[in-house]
């Protein structure tokens, strides 16, 4: 014989009605209710205002450099310049646009990022998944030989001299070689390959009678298309904004890439404003003037191709970001 469990009754104080204690408990409810429902609205009224104020302090200094750009820098100077342009101008863009060092630094921007993301994303999976397999002999010291190169490195000079040697000086290799491979990287596509593709995956595809190669390009690169898009996203940065290597390692003027004949021509248009003579104010007034206008188009030269193609690569990013991570 089972019992059944009566529900728990209201016992009211003495001198209360069974009415007027029902009544109570039906306010306490209603207060309960009320009260989380503010709470949940409190809550989502200062995230939402958190929110909002984190995406105007990101998106308002682009504006402003957008705006600034095609602004008279007398108005940015005065103040001006905050929420709308004023004086527009497109001398800027002129400048920037008719120099042909900016097509060839642009192509050759294209060249190194094309190349270089090629090769570092394909050596970054190869590496990370035979590193992800525990049959693999010396496993656990080859990932501390690279865990090793994330604290400890040779400097500039050992850098130069190694380049040097290997005969890749004033070449494209000079630029995409050195820094192929990212340890970070490598790190992360290695969990990724750990925690997605099973075991059992590779040994049914191994009964089929698939080698190793069969498997990595038949089976596991079509499970890695987040990774691959996301290590694609970040080289592809890497190499847009790289100038450092170029700077170091060429000195041939036509092969810099976009980022250091945008710096050069920076650093000249500052050179012809503070070079002008005290007297001729005129002159000087003018070259500043000049050298303003070229330093916010230039921002906006050298980022608008990226800030066009991340929108189409935004779904595959953000899916990508979470691989390797701790679940």
């Amino acid at each position: 014989m089972s019992l059944k469990t009566l529900p728990a009754k209201t016992i009211p104080p003495r001198g209360e009605s069974p009415a007027a204690a029902d009544r109570r408990s039906e306010g306490k409810s209603k207060f309960r209710t009320f009260r989380d429902r503010y709470a949940d609205r409190t809550f989502t009224i200062v995230a939402m205002t958190i929110l909002l104020l984190s995406i105007i302090a990101v998106i308002y200094p682009l504006y402003f450099i957008v705006i600034a750009s095609i602004s008279d820098p007398n108005a940015v100077y005065e103040g001006r310049v905050w929420l709308f342009p004023s004086g527009v101008t497109l001398e800027g863009y002129q400048r920037i646009l008719t120099d042909g060092r900016i097509w060839s630094g642009l192509a050759n921007t294209m060249i190194y990022t094309v190349l270089g993301t090629a090769i570092s994303v394909s050596t970054i999976l190869c590496g990370a998944y035979a590193l992800s397999r525990k049959d693999l002999p010396g496993r656990k010291y080859l990932m501390l030989l690279f865990v090793i190169t994330m604290f400890f490195d040779g400097g500039l000079i050992t850098k130069y001299l190694v380049v040097k040697d290997l005969g890749l000086l004033n070449t494209v290799w000079a630029v995409v070689l050195p820094g192929a491979i990212g340890v970070w990287n490598l790190i992360i596509a290695r969990s990724f390959f750990e925690n997605t593709i099973p075991n059992e995956l590779r040994e049914a595809a191994q009964m089929d009678g698939a080698n190793d190669f069969r498997f990595f390009f038949q089976m596991v690169l079509p499970l890695s298309k987040p990774l691959i898009m996301l290590m694609i996203m970040v080289h592809v940065v890497a190499n847009w904004n790289s100038f450092f290597d170029a700077l170091i390692f060429l000195n041939d003027d036509s092969k810099y890439p976009l980022q250091l004949v945008l710096r050069n021509i920076l650093i000249q248009s500052d050179v012809s404003s503070t070079g002008t003579t005290g007297g001729d104010i005129a002159s000087y007034a003018a070259a500043q003037r000049i050298a303003e206008l070229t330093k916010y188009a230039m921002i906006v030269v050298s980022s608008l191709p990226l800030m066009i193609a991340l929108p189409f690569m935004q779904k595959h990013f953000t899916k990508g970001m979470m691989i390797g991570a701790v679940k």
